[in-house]
């Protein structure tokens, strides 16, 4: 894979991270101050490869928000918002508290963190969902804590042809209560400012025409199938997107920032032993342009 661009005007180097999917990007400092060149770069290059690694980042919340407005519109995060009405455009993901403390796998925050080792898009229970989400790690476990990422754009390619006419009138329900609450108890405030959301089951790349269907955990129901149709259709597209030979997992080292396209990628964490280890992320996410429905 190539992105289109002009190789001796660009300080960017990309390596794959799987063969289907993915680059490695270095020769940029993503808490320097970036050109407009090297934002359309980015942007061009998650369109292609759809999830990019940037190593060895000396990231701040201060450049990490700089970077995601130049990226677009940041999305406040939900739970925050559904609990306490604030805006907060942060994530913090794993069980850091401060320099010498942090949460067993017996605290309920782990325990409710467990929701994102099931495969899912970030904010595909929203109206209008999550576009990009930037991820930097700043304490990663020795064992464990790697996130998984599956691309719904190898999948669709994959498909038979009968079945891509099938699914690409078809609109889905995701919903964040459905799936969270096999986990762990919702807040009902928060449960409350996430009803059910309709959309696409298939979505297209605007910059490259692009196919891939919309699934994972939060999708809950394909309007106009019956319940059990409905669940083994949303269950055989999930199993075709992570064959083993799909899968690419990521390894977290200190220092690296991540960017994936959640309108074809679905990831998910392998889970860490919080009794013995320590990690911290912080995590934002661009916004999407709009509802899929008018995609």
């Amino acid at each position: 894979m190539a992105v289109d661009r002009d190789k001796e005007m660009s300080r960017l180097y990309f390596e794959p991270l799987h063969e289907l999917f993915g680059a490695r990007v270095t020769g940029i400092d993503l808490t320097a101050e970036l050109s407009d060149a090297d934002i359309v770069e980015i942007a061009d290059a998650l369109d292609e490869y759809s999830l990019l690694c940037f190593p060895d980042q000396h990231m701040t919340d201060e450049a990490h928000l700089a970077l995601t407005r130049r990226l677009g519109e940041p999305e406040p995060n939900h739970v925050t918002f559904g609990t306490t009405g604030k805006i907060d455009y942060f994530a913090t993901l794993g069980n850091v508290i401060d320099a010498e403390n942090k949460k067993d796998n017996a605290d309920p925050h782990t325990r409710f963190q467990t929701g994102n080792n099931l495969w899912h898009s970030d904010s595909s229970f929203r109206l209008v969902p999550a576009k990009f989400s930037i991820n930097h790690s700043y304490e990663a476990p020795g064992e464990g804590g790697e996130t998984e990422f599956v691309s719904q754009r190898v999948a669709y390619a994959r498909l038979p042809a009968s079945l891509q006419a099938k699914i690409d009138p078809l609109h889905v329900l995701h919903d964040y209560v459905f799936s969270r609450s096999q986990i762990a108890p919702v807040n009902p405030n928060h449960a409350a400012s996430l009803p059910p959301i309709e959309h696409k089951l298939v979505r297209t790349n605007p910059a490259n025409g692009r196919k891939n269907y919309y699934v994972g955990s939060h999708a809950r129901s394909i309007i106009g199938l019956s319940g059990i149709e409905s669940r083994e259709l949303i269950d055989d597209l999930l199993e075709r997107a992570i064959g083993p030979d799909q899968v690419y997992a990521h390894k977290w080292q200190v220092g690296d920032t991540l960017i994936w396209d959640n309108r074809c990628m679905l990831h998910r964490g392998a889970g860490f032993d919080a009794d013995r280890w320590r990690r911290l992320m912080r995590q934002t996410r661009v916004s999407g342009e709009g509802p899929t429905l008018s995609e």
